[in-house]
């Protein structure tokens, strides 16, 4: 998969099939779209283009800084390579690119620079200045441009639409086995290993603190998971805690990952850490006694998990 960072660093060589979005998860019902695009690029000889943008729109729009979205570009990279992709083209999004009107859009961008043979495209997608152009407006402009359009069905693009908003109500619920479900791969971050009050080492628990750079990503409810990382090219099953330990005062909000039957110095590495289950909510324990059973009964549980 070749990857652009603008649409004006794309040069087409050969007719594209294009589909566009801001893909946030890239799950299952993204993957469906994604498996037509590439079926039909093959079929028509053409190569397959994914058109997203970064910051999303709403960031630029409406200056919603307070959005929480389920993937980082760069993760969102990682996961539309997996699927046979030719080309991913990822432009700003910023004002002067929103008032481009629908007939601009179409000829300058999908026509010109793309040299676009087929767009799929979902019933309800709005495009162009104002997001006044739709499904019928792109097929009139196919008619004028030469080129086909593909209707993505109402029953497939409820299923994408809902799917997004359910995976973050659900991570934020707590309920990590639907939000896995609806990815269809476990949802994860990644965050590099940063000093924290060293409790869990007094505890017998020595933690990562894992700090995650991107503000805008959505971390799940507050509460104990089990997790998995790759670190220096072996698998390592673990136990998440994610707040403010409450136990503890003054004790900010965290995320410390205990590894198990793993003991190196992890201070300054980058880890992805992958989100398996919950296992409860964070609790305020009377004693440091009642808090070192209760985590041990998470090891316990997450032992028992990959076993």
């Amino acid at each position: 998969m070749k990857t652009f960072s603008s649409i004006y660093e794309f040069e087409a060589t050969t007719k594209t099939v294009v589909t566009l979005g801001t893909f946030d998860g890239v799950h299952i019902g993204h993957q469906k779209i994604i498996d037509k695009l590439v079926a039909a690029s093959q079929q028509m000889k053409a190569e397959s283009l994914v058109l997203t943008f970064f910051p999303h729109p709403r960031m630029v729009l409406k200056q919603d800084n307070s959005i929480q979205l389920l993937n980082t570009m760069e993760e969102k990279k990682e996961l539309l390579e997996k699927y046979g992709l030719d080309n991913l083209v990822v432009h700003k999004f910023d004002e002067a690119f929103s008032q481009l009107t629908a007939e601009e859009f179409v000829s300058e961008v999908l026509v010109e620079r793309f040299n676009v043979g087929k767009v799929i495209i979902g019933y309800d997608h709005r495009f162009g200045k104002d997001r006044t152009a739709d499904i019928h407006d792109l097929k009139r402009y196919g008619l004028k441009y030469g080129f086909e359009v593909e209707e993505i069905s109402a029953q497939e693009i409820d299923h994408v639409s809902i799917s997004s908003t359910k995976i973050r109500k659900a991570l934020l619920e707590g309920n990590v086995d639907l939000a896995n479900e609806f990815l269809g791969y476990e949802y994860n971050f990644s965050g590099f290993v940063v000093h924290g009050k060293k409790m869990g080492r007094e505890l017998g628990f020595p933690t990562a603190n894992i700090q995650i750079p991107e503000s805008y990503k959505l971390v799940p409810r507050n509460g104990v998971y089990v997790v998995s990382s790759h670190i220096s090219g072996k698998l390592v099953h673990g136990m998440m805690s994610i707040g403010v330990n409450p136990t503890f005062e003054d004790h900010p909000y965290s995320i410390e990952v205990n590894y198990l039957d793993f003991d190196a110095d992890l201070y300054g590495q980058t880890l992805k850490v992958f989100i398996h289950k919950r296992i409860r909510d964070e609790e305020k324990f009377d004693n440091l006694e009642d808090l070192i059973a209760r985590i041990e009964l998470d090891e316990l549980v997450t032992r028992e998990y990959f076993s």
